[in-house]
Parts: structure tokens; C-alpha cells; sequence
């Protein structure tokens, strides 16, 4: 093992699976010499040359329907998104190309393409820089969807998608690049996709988070252990596919569900969790499924403003609370 933060855990992946397949390269705005803005590409150039590790011009549309067309004709690229708001900008790239292809084609051809990029709230980038989308991609069918949470989450997902056949959208968060935590030092280290991670075993109550919330989660847990509440806290890992077996077998357990997440609360992966939930674990609840998110308005540029928006610790020791003692 090794402690890492979740930037170094995607950079060395990043190096370790160009080295081993010379089908992978990475392209995206200032990828090269400046690393990235966050680092995640950092040295890279270095090692692997300016064909391997391609800067970009200012066009999401132009590049990521370059990267898929590489994929179509055997290549493995990586393409890096500065904010992955600007998916908007390349829609019908991801939506109707990427992920439509190979049905299209009857399966003959593959498109093996990891869209990576950061997004949400921590730095004050406003509307345009600070949204959660990951949603959007969930809802359509031929892409997948890794939301890491840890460096090992980034390490292990990041190697998986790589290597799949399908499109990953595989979205980061800016706040948590320099969070640190053990990955393993194995270059075959990899997590599988729809599978979700039990991080805190609990017998009261079921507490899922994405991202962020998913660390604020452990330790909202350790806080309610002091009060007699045994809180599970579950980490996703993938949306799509969702691993919804562990999450219901969680909740039959404990007979209670909250559910958190930074995207806007209105049509969120919340959403999706507390229907699975719902069907098929109806007959188990002792409450309500309860579900946080980002109010429904613009992210705004303040940050106290901004932490008015998405959900706050105190808000789900409530949301645990009132499920508990209903």
C-alpha cells in the first residue's frame, strides 16, 4: 500500500495502463506540459511524447468526437474534460454517439473511451463551473457512470474503465484531489463496476452518499455512534451500473434509508435510490426514505452561498435522526 492523493492515484494509473497497452493516450486542454489543471497529467509528456499525450483546442465537441472515433478504429483514449459542465457542450458527441454506436452497429463496433473530468462546489467556480451532472449520463442507456470517492476509489475504477469495451463517463470531484488515502501498489489493482463498497457496517440505519459525502457520511456516523444510533454508510462507487442488491439488502437490514448528494436534490441519483428502495424493499422500511441535495437553484460564486445550497452536516444528522426516532 501506498498513501496517495486521489490525483496521484489517476496520474499514476493514468501511466501505468499507458505502459502497458500502447492502444491508450490522453487528449484534452493543456493535458501536456501544464499537466492539467489539477495535475492528473502531470509528467506524462515526459514519458510518452507529445502523440500519446495530446493537447486540445478550446472545442469539447471536437475532441471528444475525436476521441471516439480513435476508439472505433482500435485506439484507447482518455479524454479530459477541464469541468464536466462542459459535457453540455459536446451532448450529442456523448449521448447520441458514444453511447448509441455499438448497439447501432449490432455490437461490431466498440467504443472504449474514458471521459474524465472534475465538477461540483469547493472553490467558488459559480453556475457554469460548480454543477453536479452526473445524472444525465446515468439516464442513457451505453454509457457507464464511476463517481470515485477515495484515491483507491480513482485508482481502482479508473484501470476499469480503461480497460472496458464501453464509453465511462467517469466523473471526479475538485475538492477531493488532494485528499489522501491507501492504494494498493498493484498495477493490476482494480474495482469492479456495480459494485458498492459497505465502508461502515450499521444495524439502525442506511446512510448513502456520493463524493464528498461520502467521507462526511463516515464521520457523521462516528458522531451518531456517541448517541446509541449504528449507522451503515454505503459508497456507491458506480451509478451506472448501480449496485441496487447491496444497497437493498442494506436497508432490509436496517429497516431505514438516507440518501445524499450533492447534485441538485430534484431529479437525482437520490431520486433513482429511493425508487429502487422503495420497490423493492417497501415491506422493510420503518420510515420514509429521506433524500438530500443541492436546492433547486443556480450554484452560486459565493461560498457561503454556495454551502447554503448543497447539503450540510447537520441537515443529515437531522434527515438520520428523523428516520431514527420517527
Amino acid at each position: 500500500m501506498s498513501i496517495k492523493t486521489y490525483a496521484q492515484a489517476i496520474r499514476d494509473v493514468l501511466a501505468e495502463e499507458m505502459r502497458r497497452d500502447e492502444a491508450v493516450f490522453v487528449m484534452g486542454e493543456d493535458v501536456a506540459e501544464q499537466g492539467g489543471i489539477f495535475g492528473c497529467t502531470r509528467g506524462l509528456l515526459d514519458e510518452f511524447g507529445a502523440e500519446r499525450v495530446r493537447n486540445t483546442p478550446i472545442s469539447e465537441a471536437g475532441f471528444i468526437g475525436a476521441g471516439i472515433g480513435a476508439a472505433c478504429t482500435g485506439m484507447r483514449p482518455v479524454v479530459e474534460l477541464m469541468y464536466m459542465d462542459f459535457t453540455y457542450v459536446a451532448a450529442d458527441q456523448i449521448l447520441n454517439q458514444a453511447a448509441k454506436i455499438r448497439y447501432m452497429f449490432g455490437g461490431k463496433a466498440k467504443v472504449p473511451l474514458v471521459i474524465r473530468g472534475q465538477q461540483g462546489i469547493g472553490r467558488g467556480n459559480a453556475g457554469q463551473h460548480s454543477q453536479s451532472v452526473e445524472v444525465f449520463f446515468m439516464h442513457i442507456p451505453g454509457l457507464k457512470v464511476a463517481m470515485p470517492s477515495t484515491p483507491a476509489d480513482a485508482a481502482g475504477l479508473l484501470r476499469t474503465a480503461i480497460r472496458d469495451d464501453n464509453p465511462v463517463m467517469f466523473v471526479e470531484h475538485k475538492a477531493l484531489y488532494a485528499t489522501k488515502g491507501e492504494v494498493p501498489d498493484d498495477p493490476e489493482f482494480a474495482l469492479p463496476f456495480g459494485k458498492a463498497e459497505i465502508i461502515r457496517p450499521g444495524k439502525d440505519v442506511t446512510l448513502i452518499g456520493t463524493h464528498l459525502y461520502v467521507g462526511k457520511a463516515l464521520a457523521i456516523a462516528e458522531q451518531l455512534a456517541r448517541e446509541g444510533i449504528d449507522v451503515e454508510v454505503i459508497n456507491p462507487r458506480t451509478i451506472m451500473p448501480l449496485d441496487e442488491e447491496t444497497l437493498v439488502e442494506s436497508v432490509r437490514k436496517t429497516g431505514r434509508a438516507v440518501i445524499v448528494h450533492e447534485a441538485h436534490k430534484t431529479g437525482g441519483v437520490g431520486a433513482e435510490i429511493a425508487s429502487v428502495i422503495s420497490e423493492k424493499a417497501f415491506r422493510y422500511l420503518d420510515a420514509p426514505v429521506l433524500r438530500l441535495g443541492a436546492k433547486h437553484c443556480t450554484l452560486p460564486f459565493n461560498l457561503g452561498l454556495e454551502n447554503a445550497v448543497v447539503p450540510q452536516e447537520d441537515e443529515i444528522v437531522s434527515a438520520v435522526r428523523a428516520v431514527c426516532y420517527r
